[in-house]
C-alpha cells in the first residue's frame, strides 16, 4: 500500500454560531490529511430532553456536522460521557445528520453491536477501520442488546486508605474490567483481519488536571495495541496528556480539546445543575475559566493542544508526530510551526510526557513534531 497520513484530533463541541469559521486557520493542516478523526463530544440534535445525570450538556446544532465534514473530517468518533444526554433521539440524529453529512461514524449505535461496529475509510485501495470506546461512563449512555447507546470498556475504582487518618486522602486504584478488555481486544483483531490499517479512539482520563494519567489508561491503550491497533488516541480529559510509543506504534493518551466552543459549562440561573458543576468545578480543579472567553470554559492549559499525525508506510512502519497548536482568544485552533508558539506547545506536551512518567522524545522535522 502506498504511504498514508491519518489525522487525528481531540473534542469537537460546535455549540456557537457560524461552526465553519473556527476551522479556518486549521482547514489546510487537516484538508492534507488522508483519513481525518475527529471526537464528536455532544449529540447534534434539536431534541429539547436531557436524561443524563452526568454534567448536563444540551444538544448542539446538527449544521455544525456540515461544518465539521467541511473542513476535511472523515471519520468522527461518538462513543463519549455525553453522546446519550438526549437520549435515543439524540443517538439517531447525530448518526443520522454525520451520516448525511459525508462523515462516517464510530462507538455509536441503535444497539451495542452496532456501536461497537468500526468506520472504514478506503483512501486510494487502503482500508483505514476506526473503532470507538467510552470508557469514563456514565452508565446510562451504554448500548446493550436491545438500548441505543455506546460502546465501553468498564472502569472500576477502588479507593484504599493505607494510612491512620479516617476520613483522609485515599490511594486511588483503577483498572479496566476484564471481560470488557477481551471484547476490545476481539473487535480489533477481527478489525485487523478485515482492513490495512486498525486505529481506535478512547475517551479516557481524569478532567481538567494537567498530566496526570489515571492507572487504568497505560494499561487499556497498549492492549488494544497488543490486539493490532496501529495508533491509539485519547480524549475526554479536555486538557492534553502525554504522547508514548509502545511496541513501535503510538499512543495519544489525549489529544485534549480541538474546536470546543460552548457556553453549556456558563452558569444558567434557569439551570440548577449547571450552576453547580460551575461552582465544584473550583473546587475539584482549582481553576475558572477566562471570563473574557465564555464560550471556552475550560483549564487555562488546555489552549494547548495539537493535530496528531500518523503516517502507515508501504510496509506496515508506523511513525508519528504532531502539528502544535495553539487556541485563540476566539476559541480557534491555530497550527504552529517551530516559531515561538509552536515551540511553546511542544515544550508543554514533552513536558507532560515527563511528568506523566512517559519514556518519550521529541524532535522538530519541518513544521512537525515527531514522537520517538
Amino acid at each position: 500500500m502506498p504511504e498514508l497520513s491519518i489525522l487525528a484530533v481531540g473534542d469537537l463541541v460546535l455549540d456557537e454560531p457560524e461552526q465553519a469559521s473556527f476551522f479556518d486557520p486549521a482547514r489546510r493542516v487537516l484538508q492534507a490529511g488522508d483519513v481525518v478523526i475527529g471526537h464528536i463530544e455532544v449529540p447534534h440534535s434539536t431534541a429539547d430532553v436531557q436524561l443524563s445525570t452526568d454534567i448536563p450538556a444540551p444538544g448542539a446544532d446538527p449544521a455544525g456536522l456540515a461544518a465539521v465534514a467541511g473542513a476535511g473530517f472523515h471519520v468522527v468518533t461518538l462513543a463519549g460521557n455525553h453522546m446519550y444526554d438526549l437520549g435515543d433521539v439524540g443517538i439517531h440524529d447525530t448518526i443520522g445528520h454525520a451520516r448525511k453529512a459525508g462523515l462516517h461514524t464510530a462507538g455509536a449505535g441503535a444497539n451495542l453491536d452496532e456501536a461497537r461496529r468500526a468506520a472504514i475509510v478506503e483512501h486510494e485501495g487502503t482500508r483505514v477501520g476506526v473503532l470507538s470506546y467510552n470508557l469514563v461512563g456514565p452508565r446510562e449512555s451504554w448500548a446493550n442488546s436491545r438500548k441505543p447507546g455506546v460502546a465501553y470498556v468498564k472502569v472500576l475504582t477502588h479507593y484504599e486508605l493505607d494510612h491512620a487518618s479516617p476520613g483522609g486522602p485515599p490511594t486511588i486504584y483503577t483498572f479496566a474490567d476484564p471481560a470488557g478488555l477481551d471484547a476490545m481486544a476481539a473487535d480489533i483483531e477481527a478489525l485487523a483481519a478485515e482492513v490495512d490499517v486498525v486505529t481506535v479512539s478512547m475517551h479516557k482520563g481524569v478532567g481538567h488536571t494537567p498530566a496526570v494519567l489515571a492507572m487504568y489508561e497505560r494499561p487499556v491503550a497498549k492492549a488494544a495495541i497488543d490486539a493490532g491497533a496501529h495508533a491509539v488516541f485519547g480524549h475526554h480529559a479536555h486538557i492534553m496528556r502525554g504522547v508514548e510509543v509502545y511496541r513501535g506504534r503510538p499512543i495519544f493518551h489525549g489529544l485534549g480539546n480541538f474546536v470546543t466552543v460552548t457556553r453549556a459549562l456558563t452558569p444558567d440561573g434557569d439551570n440548577a445543575e449547571r450552576a453547580a458543576w460551575a461552582r465544584r468545578r473550583v473546587e475539584l480543579y482549582g481553576f475558572a475559566p477566562d471570563p473574557d472567553m465564555p464560550y471556552y470554559p475550560f483549564h487555562p492549559e488546555s489552549r494547548n493542544t495539537a493535530i496528531a499525525r500518523v503516517r502507515v508506510s508501504t510496509g506496515g512502519e508506523v511513525t508519528a508526530g504532531f502539528v502544535p497548536c495553539w487556541i485563540d482568544d476566539a476559541g480557534r485552533p491555530v497550527p504552529h510551526g517551530r516559531d515561538e508558539v509552536g515551540e511553546r506547545v511542544a515544550a508543554y506536551i514533552a513536558d507532560i510526557s515527563g511528568r506523566a512518567g512517559l519514556n518519550t522524545s521529541f524532535e522538530w522535522h519541518g513544521d512537525e513534531v515527531r514522537v520517538a
